[in-house]
């Protein structure tokens, strides 16, 4: 592929340099829910023989089955449950609800509590060509921790934890089998965490980033299994995940754009830099994505359209300078985009010839809707975001309280109302315990904030006594209020066991 053929199909195909790169937004991301998200997931480290786009399609075979057996009043050999007791437990007791716009559509769609249930549920779209969610998941844990070692090692202990064991209450073990009888599915086995390159790790020497914080607070969400039932800790995880994913996606925008803006600044005015000045200026030391109490959609916007003209930007350098000569281009780290930048700045009558400000002028100008979010790739990201994060908006009212674990709530009642930062009770229990994971003893409330920060979540811990951030924390039982305390509140550890597990 040339410049040419970029021009004429920007997002068709990126430049292997961009694609492989270890910062590439891959999977790319769109529409999910974070049960999406966790029977994807199983899909990903235990059901070999499940893929994404075969859901759907096992679900409406279950449907004929179940219906088959309620019509001739069997079942299988190995089931407990009659057709029609069956047929209830899936479409009442373990329902998910549809949202508003799927209450005509029929589906299976039932929580992802144990792993048979993601055979035949929790697909992000109801055809062939869904997209990998929890890839997303595994991405994640590979970016954020140290080394391959540490993250196989993270790997294996979650899919420990998301295999139902003896340890697991009687109801998930019932599922287990009751689902395995009406459903059979491939055998849960672990799959291994492909190899993959992490983040150079002196690039982030020093550095927090939403990855690595996911990455503890996974470790300490899998040490609190054991104090909960199977339902209670899932959502316990559901809430890191969905929390996790969404930062760190917008972290990710954010670096891409900044990586181009040091690209061009090299093609504006050939300013010369060194490998360190470029890390200082991609790797961002802190962040602030979400403020507590505002709206959070119009800054995650702001980031995608930066993030879709520096993939346009980055694209397009690549190929001219694949067409002007340069064959050994990477950004993968600091320094290969230390050398891209060195060989802009060498070449400069190269890189006129080549085109590439008339290029760019012209994709932009012609790629205004995607640029803006209005669809494609940026329309993807904000439907990932807002589903991922908002509270599930159910089309049946019975189930409308049947998501807690959310962090973006509706301001208003009405269809039109904005959507704001505001943690969920289900989030809160994960957040504080995750903040307190490693202490012994209650913590002042600026520990939270400063976990929240790790996400890029802001908020004022002076403010927590008065807003709704405090008064769900004392309706929770997670604080003390204490007048000599310097903050005034203190956290309460709200389970018995992993609080001192990880530091």
């Amino acid at each position: 592929m040339t410049l040419a053929k970029f021009k004429e199909e920007p997002w068709k195909t990126s430049h292997h340099a961009y694609e492989n790169c270890n910062l590439a937004m891959s999977p790319a991301p769109e529409y999910a829910s974070s049960e999406v998200i966790l029977s994807s997931l199983y899909r990903q480290i235990g059901l070999k023989g499940a893929s994404e786009g075969s859901v759907p399609q096992t679900g409406r075979l279950l449907e004929k089955e179940i219906q088959k057996s309620r019509n001739k009043s069997t079942a299988p050999e190995a089931a407990v449950l009659d057709a029609n007791t069956f047929n209830g437990l899936l479409h009442s007791v373990l329902e998910s609800p549809k949202l508003p716009n799927q209450s005509a559509k029929r589906f299976v769609q039932v929580t992802p509590l144990v792993p048979q249930a993601a055979i035949f549920s929790g697909s992000a779209r109801l055809s062939s060509n869904s997209w990998p969610a929890g890839g997303l998941v595994r991405r994640m844990v590979r970016l954020g921790s140290p080394d391959q070692e540490a993250a196989s090692r993270l790997w294996r202990s979650l899919f420990d934890a998301l295999s139902v064991s003896s340890n697991d209450d009687i109801f998930a073990r019932f599922l287990k089998e009751e689902i395995g009888a009406w459903a059979p599915a491939p055998d849960w086995d672990y799959i291994e965490l492909e190899t993959e390159k992490g983040i150079d790790e002196v690039d982030l020497k020093g550095l927090d980033y939403p990855a690595k914080r996911f990455v503890r607070d996974l470790e300490a969400i899998i040490a609190a299994k054991d104090a909960m039932t199977r339902r209670q800790w899932t959502s316990l995880l559901e809430a890191i995940i969905r929390i996790g994913a969404v930062a760190h996606v917008t972290w990710i925008c954010d670096v891409h754009a900044r990586i181009w803006d040091c690209v061009r600044q090299t093609l504006t005015d050939g300013a010369s830099s060194t490998p360190d000045d470029i890390r200082v200026r991609i790797f961002p030391e802190s962040f602030q994505y979400f403020s507590y109490g505002d709206r959070a959609l119009l800054g995650i916007k702001d980031r995608a359209s930066a993030f879709l003209r520096a993939r346009l930007g980055l694209n397009a350098t690549l190929w001219a300078a694949q067409d002007a000569g340069y064959e050994r281009a990477s950004l993968s780290s600091a320094r290969s985009i230390f050398e891209l930048c060195t060989f802009l700045r060498s070449n400069v009558e190269k890189m006129q010839q080549t085109g590439l400000k008339d290029t760019l002028v012209e994709v932009t100008e012609r790629e205004t809707r995607t640029l803006l979010c209005k669809k494609g790739i940026g329309s993807n990201i904000m439907e990932f975001a807002r589903h991922v994060l908002g509270q599930r908006q159910a089309a049946n009212p019975v189930l409308r309280g049947y998501d807690q674990g959310f962090a973006l709530r509706k301001r208003g009642t009405s269809n039109s109302s904005p959507w704001v930062v505001g943690l969920g009770p289900v989030a809160i229990l994960a957040l504080v315990h995750c903040a307190l994971s490693g202490t012994s003893g209650p913590r002042s409330v600026r520990r939270l904030t400063q976990h929240l920060a790790g996400y890029g979540m802001i908020i004022d811990h002076r403010d927590i006594a008065t807003n709704d951030l405090g008064h769900q924390l004392r309706l929770l039982g997670l604080v003390l209020d204490s007048p000599d305390a310097e903050s005034g509140m203190l956290l309460i550890p709200p389970f018995a066991t992993g609080q001192e597990n990880f530091a």
